[in-house]
């Protein structure tokens, strides 16, 4: 078990803040088409993003497991108003 599952408030985190959860949702898509390397290509040469940002997206992008983790999680607790 990754440490990540432990840590279900990370996951409670991005469920919150809705650029996160649609990050994640679109990331975990794009690895499971096989199309994420692209993705972040892309935001290394894009000039309107600063570092920070292409760090994020570099850090979640190498970790696949959390990806699909969270998206699962957000899938899960989804609540239809």
């Amino acid at each position: 078990m990754g440490p990540w599952l432990l840590d279900i408030e990370s996951f409670e985190q991005v469920s919150q803040d809705e650029t996160s959860r649609r990050l994640v949702l679109r990331m975990a898509q794009l690895y499971r088409e096989g199309r994420l390397e692209p993705f972040v290509n892309e935001f290394a040469y894009d000039p309107d993003c600063d570092d920070d940002t292409r760090a994020a997206i570099t850090e979640l992008a190498s970790d696949q497991a959390f990806l699909l983790a969270v998206e699962n999680y957000l899938r899960s607790t989804c609540v239809i108003h």
